[in-house]
């Protein structure tokens, strides 16, 4: 299955109350890849993850904005969807809204408990390319 927008049969696994994980693939400054999950968000157009700015996947993707998110079914780990993507905006996060807002979902807290002073967060919001998925 390869598609350009978000299949139906994978939709679920974007809900709100899935809490899937999006293993997020950047390029970094020597070519090699980079890999970690995040928690994330679809808005129906772009998925959405917080970052800091002093993190490597932030200036990896400032300095190439193609990425690729796998998200995995909680239920059943042999069904996934991959979303190859571009960045198309990086949103500031001032007062940690979106980071809370995914804490909420995710952990069950009303503000982002690791937030540190000084930290710089922004909302990285990509654009779906192509996707593939298996399940």
């Amino acid at each position: 299955m390869t598609s350009t927008t978000i299949p139906e049969s994978f939709a679920d696994l974007l809900d709100w109350d899935t809490k899937s994980f999006a293993h997020v693939a950047t390029i970094g400054p020597d070519g090699a890849p980079q890999n970690n999950p995040v928690w994330f968000d679809w808005d129906g157009e772009h998925l959405k993850f917080s970052l800091t700015t002093g993190r490597q996947k932030y200036r990896n993707l400032r300095a190439d904005s193609r990425v690729s998110l796998s998200i995995l079914d909680p239920a059943d780990p042999y069904r996934y969807l991959e979303v190859r993507g571009e960045l198309v905006e990086i949103e500031p996060d001032p007062n940690i809204d979106f980071i809370s807002r995914m804490a909420k979902k995710y952990i069950g807290k009303d503000r982002y408990p690791w937030h540190r002073e000084g930290d710089e967060r922004v909302v990285m919001k990509v654009k779906p390319v192509k996707t593939t998925g298996m399940g």
